[in-house]
């Protein structure tokens, strides 16, 4: 990868990863342009009326840092493609039934489509961000997505949606470094970011409560409706499906002879579905909209690491591809919370193989009744 003269835009929030990935990338010799992308937000529901991604304050950081590092600066506006794009992908897949992950949705299709087509038409070679990851080739050619060297912070999980054409495009500058380090980094090089707090709420919220912003936008999703056991036993009644999600015990609001969970939202008759922990957890699960980074599915069943949820560690499991999209996955052991809508996301050791989104429970059971050539390809 050829370093001087190449041009580079680096996505900038004026937090300190994509601050110091942009002085990195000014230090080894790049043409480095900043651009910030400003993101729709909600301005109904009380709170700043400001994506958390790109305040004013966060915008002021990041101007700052270019003009400190000498490197032009843009603005990219990106509201309604964000909006129509990730915010409306969050609220449908609630309504489905589903707990989405709107960050593997805005990696997919606002930051390494949208800004990358943004970045090259400005005669860039590449973009490059603030995420704890790596890039990497192997024998063959082939980009490899590698685990961030600090496993606290690594966000190849929420990376797995790339693939080789956005991977040759793409540059994790501070993939190679500890938080800690490129904190130590951040104040070396005089950047004044470097005690800036990590958020970790969805950006789009700004500070409250997911379901509040539902409540507003998707009033449908809080109907009551029956809570029950899997036997049908009728146990109470829930405040909306939204409001809750798989393994949650606190807040049900039904007495019973021993701790109860949820087991399943089932939007089609609108009941809650628990369960004792004895019935909480399962060892398979079906996930579609697979992505594999290599390009092409495996050809046979593999063993793998698998994490079901951004902070999991990754399981051991059984993989079996289901043509181009689809996977059917069985865990070694019982997984507490394999949760419908979330990513299902494949490692060999620290390389990321790619990931689908888990499929609703129902669609599982109906695949299990299908012959097993229908379910596993040989």
């Amino acid at each position: 990868m050829s370093e001087t003269g190449s041009r580079v835009v680096v996505a900038m929030s004026g937090g300190v990863d994509s601050s110091v990935a942009a002085a990195l990338l000014v230090e080894r010799g790049y043409d480095v342009v900043g651009m910030m992308m400003r993101l729709w937000s909600d301005e109904t529901m009380g709170g700043p009326a400001h994506n958390r991604c790109c305040t004013p304050e966060q915008m002021s950081d990041a101007r700052g840092i270019a003009d400190l590092l000498g490197i032009p600066f843009y603005v990219l506006d990106t509201k309604d493609v964000f909006r129509n794009t990730v915010v409306q992908y969050f609220i449908d897949r609630h309504r489905d039934g589903f707990t989405p992950n709107p960050c593997l949705q805005c990696n997919r299709h606002i930051r390494f489509d949208w800004l990358l087509k943004n970045a090259l038409a400005l005669d860039a070679d590449y973009l490059a961000t603030g995420h704890y990851a790596r890039i990497d080739q192997d024998g063959s050619g082939k980009y490899l997505l590698r685990s961030g060297v600090d496993t606290e912070k690594d966000q190849s999980y929420v990376l797995s949606v790339m693939g080789q054409s956005q991977l040759a495009r793409t540059i994790f500058p501070v993939g190679e470094y500890s938080k800690q380090e490129v904190r130590a980094l951040a104040t070396k090089l005089g950047l004044n970011v470097d005690g800036k707090k990590d958020s970790q709420d969805l950006c789009f919220l700004g500070g409250k409560d997911y379901r509040d912003f539902l409540r507003l936008h998707a009033p449908d999703l809080m109907q009551p409706g029956p809570i029950v056991r899997k036997n049908g036993e009728l146990l109470g009644e829930h405040q909306g499906l939204t409001n809750y999600t798989i393994g949650q015990r606190r807040g049900l609001g039904v007495s019973y002879a021993e701790p109860l969970y949820v087991l399943q939202m089932n939007p089609a008759d609108n009941s809650l579905v628990v369960g004792t922990r004895g019935e909480l957890g399962r060892d398979d699960l079906l996930a579609d909209s697979v992505n594999w980074v290599s390009g092409e599915a495996p050809a046979r069943p593999l063993r793998a690491g698998v994490k079901i949820r951004y902070k999991a560690r990754a399981q051991p499991a059984t993989v079996d591809p289901i043509g181009e999209d689809q996977i059917y996955l069985r865990f070694d052991d019982p997984q507490r919370d394999i949760t419908p809508g979330q990513g299902a996301v494949i490692y060999d050791g620290d390389v990321c193989l790619g990931g689908g989104v888990i499929r609703k429970f129902e669609e599982l059971e109906l695949r299990r009744g299908r012959p097993e050539s229908e379910l596993v390809p040989d």
